[in-house]
């Protein structure tokens, strides 16, 4: 077990240590502003983005992404049941939300400058017109796909509308709901990126811009590597949870496969 473990962490670093190395020496002596040497750029990363910069800008960042992530994950979940459980008003809403959604959310930012003002809200508030959509059209998929069967059993047992909600269909759609989730998150990180870029005073897409618009390109890329990293440890806390609250389904799923299975 422990030697299967070590040898799938050496085949998920190969590349990326495989590319690190061919752009060390593919940039070594490069005198282009931007090319920089990867060195330029590591002691970018470590004197500027790994001290100062972590509580006046990777913080604040991550504060905005949180909060915008949250709130379109609630409300997305919360309307996305709602529509699948009414027909009707999938069918009043579906002409809105499909004006919505086809809107890029970083159009909608002078709109939501004006509506909330230049500090956090607004970045929040984009953060969340962006990432809801995945989450509310994945759940609304669940909802609609729960079998029907699930819930003649649930009514035959005189469970109340709300019961049914929390015990039979948000179990049932929660695959669905998980994979909107994650897919949000990855639209949240680019979205906090666009909106601290376009009106902020602080943050990771503030300071990369920054850095642009006064030629310096290696605390540039410095930044996008920043970026990438919580990208990266973003999605495996989300895997983590994801492993433990979707436990009984990988159970349930194994199960139905074991059973499924012709016998020897």
């Amino acid at each position: 077990m422990t030697h299967t473990r070590l040898g799938r962490l050496a085949l998920q670093l190969l590349l990326p240590v495989g590319l690190v190395g061919l752009w060390w020496w593919t940039s070594r002596g490069s005198t282009s502003y931007l090319y920089p040497p990867l060195s330029d750029i590591l002691v970018s990363l470590r004197d500027d983005w790994l001290a100062t910069r972590i509580g006046s800008d990777l913080l604040p960042s991550l504060g905005r992404f949180t909060a915008g992530y949250l709130l379109a994950a609630t409300s997305g979940v919360i309307a996305g049941t709602l529509i699948g459980l009414a027909p009707r008003l999938g069918r009043a809403t579906q002409p809105l939300t499909e004006f919505l959604r086809s809107i890029p959310p970083p159009l909608l930012f002078p709109v939501v400058l004006v509506l909330f003002g230049i500090g956090n809200g607004s970045k929040v508030a984009l953060i969340a017109l962006g990432a809801v959509w995945p989450v509310l059209l994945s759940t609304v998929d669940g909802v609609r796909g729960v079998d029907s069967q699930v819930l003649d059993v649930g009514r035959s047992f005189r469970i109340d509308r709300w019961m049914q909600v929390r015990r039979i269909i948000l179990p049932a759609a929660s695959p669905k709901i998980v994979a909107g989730l994650r897919i949000a998150l990855a639209v949240a990180l680019l979205l906090m990126v666009v909106s601290e870029m376009q009106g902020g005073t602080n943050g990771l897409g503030y300071q990369i811009r920054s850095a642009q618009r006064s030629f310096d390109t290696a605390d540039a890329y410095a930044g996008v590597m920043v970026i990438g990293v919580v990208g990266i440890g973003v999605n495996l806390s989300f895997l983590a949870v994801e492993r433990r609250l979707m436990r009984w389904h990988r159970g349930a799923r194994g199960l139905l496969d074991d059973g499924g299975r012709a016998p020897g």
